[in-house]
């Protein structure tokens, strides 16, 4: 039964990795300058362009923007029960994954590194699983921030369009970010829940095992992870932040002009890039490769597919402010400061 999971595992964490590699290549291949393939870019550009960006004559297969909605509403629940399942697993199967004080060199006192035994599939499986609710807990903070400004701060334009195959791939990418933060531990807490789930059906709610809560024991292993999950839980506060204010900055400008009027934004990261929105969700996802210590390659590739995406929006939004705008600052890049 171990080695089955262990196949399921690796299956599933290939199948993640095959897929953000599948997608990220043609973004980055179609951001080169190659004539033979410009028709990969024009074709990419028209899938992923929306709202101001959108020509008017590129309206065929598309949908309102607003429905943006169903990204963060699927995001958040389906990042819910898989937080859900996984702290219950994490707390059931392996309630204690390090011992504190053990760490026996300064670079493992920073990284986290000795924090746990690793001699044995249980300790490895129990330290995934921890790790992955420390990771899914500050997506779990992200998406339901964004869920909150699709409500509540952005009122996109009637007028306002995206592809549906942008769209698709919007929901896509909502179900397999979460899962690839979990991808490690994802089978055994799947199997955990089956089991769950089969004991109910077959003893019943009054035969069930009563599991008494401790919360010391629910939150004691996550400040036991080590220093580089406090260090990325800074970083993503910090892009959190920005990208919260970068959004209300967006969002008071759709409601103090002219529903098709659009103006120069101004205030926070606007000053040094033109989709600081852009900027911060890249420091976000950044957040994740810190909080594993850039171990885990499927994170890296969910990373890499991130970067890509946004930073091939973010050009041709910012040539589309520097050909709408003569007085548009000059000293602003596109998503990178000093260097894109």
């Amino acid at each position: 039964m171990l080695l089955q999971n262990q196949s399921m595992e690796e299956l599933l964490v290939q199948f993640l990795r095959a897929s953000w590699l599948a997608a990220t290549l043609p973004i980055v291949i179609a951001s080169f300058s190659i004539p033979s393939l410009s028709f990969l870019r024009r074709t990419l550009l028209g899938l992923a362009a929306r709202g101001k960006i959108m020509q008017s004559s590129s309206q065929k297969f598309t949908i309102p923007q607003r429905l943006f909605f169903h990204f963060y509403l699927v995001a958040f629940l389906w990042t819910t029960l898989l937080l859900v399942a996984t702290w219950a697993y994490a707390y059931r199967m392996v309630p204690v994954v390090a011992e504190p004080f053990s760490y026996s060199t300064i670079t493992s006192f920073l990284t986290g590194g000795s924090t746990i035994r690793t001699d044995s599939h249980k300790l490895r499986q129990g330290y995934a699983a921890w790790e992955a609710v420390s990771l899914l807990l500050l997506m779990e903070f992200h998406v339901l921030r964004r869920l909150f400004e699709t409500i509540h701060v952005f009122d996109y334009s009637p007028s306002a369009r995206m592809h549906v195959i942008g769209y698709l791939t919007g929901l896509f990418f909502y179900i397999a970010a979460p899962l690839s933060l979990c991808g490690d531990c994802a089978v055994e807490v799947f199997n955990f829940v089956a089991n769950l789930v089969t004991e109910f059906i077959v003893k019943g709610k009054n035969q069930m095992q009563v599991t008494e809560l401790d919360i010391w024991q629910v939150l004691t292993p996550l400040i036991r992870l080590g220093w580089k999950h406090w260090i990325a839980a800074a970083v993503f506060l910090w892009g959190w932040i920005h990208q919260y204010h970068c959004h209300k900055i967006l969002g008071s400008l759709r409601h103090s002009t002219d529903a098709e009027e659009y103006v120069i934004p101004h205030g926070d990261w606007f000053e040094i890039v033109s989709s600081p929105h852009y900027l911060s969700e890249i420091v976000i996802y950044a957040s994740f490769v810190v909080a594993t210590g850039g171990s885990n390659l499927t994170i890296w590739l969910l990373f890499a597919f991130v970067v890509a995406n946004l930073s091939f929006a973010a050009v041709e939004t910012h040539k589309w402010y520097r050909q709408k705008f003569k007085d548009y600052p000059s000293n602003r890049f596109a998503i990178i400061p000093f260097l894109l």
